[in-house]
């Protein structure tokens, strides 16, 4: 519940709040110092976070997990991590599968981090949305979920301000690629993704704008997600999508897709670390 207050402020700082001001995204004066005030008292910085690194069995590693696979002398999954903590992240869960052990051996606890790791261990492969079933009581505020098998750039304290003021149940972080036609493409209206088309040839393809593995979830999310094997993408997204609930973050900063050996020599050769 709202309060009405009365503040007194400089006129300069006023007229700075006041540049702020859009219409769309940032309403009105009241709004912005609102935001603003959120931001000073930290209450943008995401505290807890869901890693999918089940994924195996590369024929060059195949007795490897793909999110131990290094970049830089660096598993992917920790590069990951490191993005996470930068921006305040405490508490880490991993959902892992086959070759999970070797994970678990390498990041314990994540003390050595000055974290807390946990692991969701799973029996048999669940999707990338099963996993989250077992979270259902667990969380009860936004967190974040990535794949932990690309590496991206991403101001997370920034992406958490837009899913706030855009009050989506899920942001999905976009990037921009010239080549769309091998992932899902993203149809968009404003700041809503309205739905997806796999893998459409380049000249045709709606946008360039395609999922980065990387998103913000309000607890709300995790009711709809079924026991056993689900795929967020297809057994998530697409329902909030069609509600208008599904936020598309258009980010800048650099993302490799590290899935074929190509890509992987790419992210080896150019990705410029946290």
């Amino acid at each position: 519940m709202k309060e009405r207050v009365t503040l007194t402020i400089e006129k300069d700082i006023l007229e700075k709040v006041d540049k702020t001001v859009n219409h769309s995204d940032i309403k009105n004066r009241s709004h912005a110092v609102e935001l603003m005030l959120i931001k000073a008292m930290g209450e943008n910085q995401p505290r807890k976070a869901v890693i999918l690194a089940g994924g195996h069995g590369r024929q060059t590693h195949p007795m490897l997990p793909n999110a131990m696979i290094r970049v830089q002398n660096k598993p992917l999954l920790e590069h990951n991590i490191m993005l996470l903590k930068k921006y305040g992240v405490k508490e880490i869960m991993i959902s892992i599968g086959e070759g999970g052990e070797i994970i678990k051996e390498y990041f314990s606890d994540g003390k050595e981090w000055n974290l807390k790791i946990t692991y969701m261990e799973e029996d048999e492969p669940l999707g990338t949305a099963g996993p989250l079933h077992n979270l259902k009581g667990q969380i009860d505020s936004s967190f974040l979920l990535l794949n932990a098998d690309e590496l991206k750039e991403i101001d997370l304290e920034d992406m958490f301000d837009f899913h706030h003021r855009n009050k989506g149940m899920i942001t999905m972080a976009l990037t921009t690629i010239e080549d769309p036609s091998q992932y899902g493409v993203a149809v968009m209206n404003g700041h809503k993704i309205m739905a997806f088309v796999e893998k459409p040839p380049k000249e045709r393809a709606p946008s360039k704008l395609i999922n980065a593995g990387l998103y913000i979830l309000e607890p709300e999310v995790l009711k709809m997600v079924p026991v056993g094997f689900s795929l967020l993408e297809q057994d998530i997204l697409p329902k909030l999508a069609r509600q208008e609930k599904l936020m598309g973050y258009v980010f800048s900063g650099q993302w490799f897709d590290t899935r074929t050996e190509e890509n992987l020599k790419v992210a080896e050769r150019d990705w410029k670390g946290e």
